[in-house]
C-alpha cells in the first residue's frame, strides 16, 4: 500500500479559499479522498495559535479527522504587521519524512516551497502533489510538483 504524507499550510488554504470562493476548504472530504489512495502515515496541519473559540473548534475538528495540529504563536509587531510563518517547520518535516513515504502532499499556494518539492523528488524519488487555489498558487510551485490539483467546488464546503 502506498505511504502518503500530508502537510497543510492552514493559513494559506484558509485565506485563498476565502478570498477566491468565500467558502471554506472541506478537510474531511479531502481526507476521505486521499485515504482511498493509500495509507496516510503523517498528516500535519500548521496553524497559528490564537485565543478564540472558533480556532479551538477548528483545531479540534482537524484532530478528529486525523491531523496532527502544529501551532505557532501569533506575533503582533509594533508596526501593526503580524508574523506566524510555518515555512521552515513544514520544510523540515517534509525533508525528514520524504525518505519513508511514496507521496508527499502539500496544501499551499506558496511559491517558496517549489525548491523543496523539486529536491525531495530528485533526492528520494518521492511523488509530490500540490493542492491549491489555481489563481492564487505560484506558477513555480505548480511547475515544481508532479501533480497539481486545483481546489474548487469539489473540495469546498
Amino acid at each position: 500500500m502506498k505511504k502518503i504524507a500530508i502537510f497543510v499550510d492552514v493559513q494559506n488554504i484558509y485565506y485563498t479559499t476565502r478570498d477566491t470562493y468565500a467558502r471554506q476548504f472541506n478537510y474531511r472530504k479531502f481526507w476521505q479522498q486521499i485515504s482511498e489512495q493509500g495509507d496516510i502515515v503523517t498528516a500535519n496541519a500548521y496553524a497559528i495559535q490564537r485565543s478564540d473559540d472558533q480556532q479551538h473548534k477548528f483545531q479540534k475538528a482537524l484532530k478528529h479527522i486525523g491531523f496532527t495540529v502544529k501551532l505557532k504563536p501569533f506575533i503582533q509587531r509594533r508596526d501593526g504587521s503580524a508574523k506566524g510563518d510555518w515555512d521552515v517547520g513544514i520544510t523540515i518535516d517534509i525533508m525528514e519524512i520524504a525518505p519513508e513515504v511514496d507521496t508527499v502532499i502539500l496544501l499551499s499556494g506558496d511559491g517558496d516551497f517549489d525548491l523543496l518539492l523539486k529536491r525531495v523528488h530528485e533526492k528520494y524519488g518521492v511523488n509530490t502533489q500540490v493542492y491549491g487555489v489555481s489563481a492564487l498558487t505560484a506558477k513555480s510551485l505548480i511547475n515544481a510538483t508532479d501533480e497539481f490539483f486545483p481546489i474548487d467546488d469539489w473540495l469546498l464546503m
